[in-house]
């Protein structure tokens, strides 16, 4: 418990980050996604293909909320699952 405090108040940990580990299913599925934003690239006009990016950038920002609130829903429940231990604990 003390290293993940001294590592977290001395920047090694971030809270934020975690290993993304791309399996041959979720490359494949990335490809598949890629070959799909290309073919439709190519037949719209570039008005179009503006608008296009535009929106996988919206959903690209609407992924990192999603993410962001999961991440700050399970720090709050394992504090409050901490706490319950503690609490526990002292009775």
């Amino acid at each position: 418990m003390k290293n993940i405090l001294h590592d977290l108040y001395y920047g090694r940990v971030s809270c934020t980050e975690r290993p993304y580990i791309r399996t041959a299913e979720i490359k494949a599925v990335d490809n598949k996604i890629e070959d799909e934003k290309r073919y439709f690239s190519s037949k719209m006009s570039l008005n179009d293909c503006e608008r296009f990016q535009e929106l996988d950038n919206l959903y690209s920002l609407s992924n990192d909320y999603s993410q962001f609130n999961s991440f700050s829903y399970g720090f709050r429940l394992a504090t409050m699952l901490m706490c319950a231990v503690f609490m526990d604990e002292n009775e």
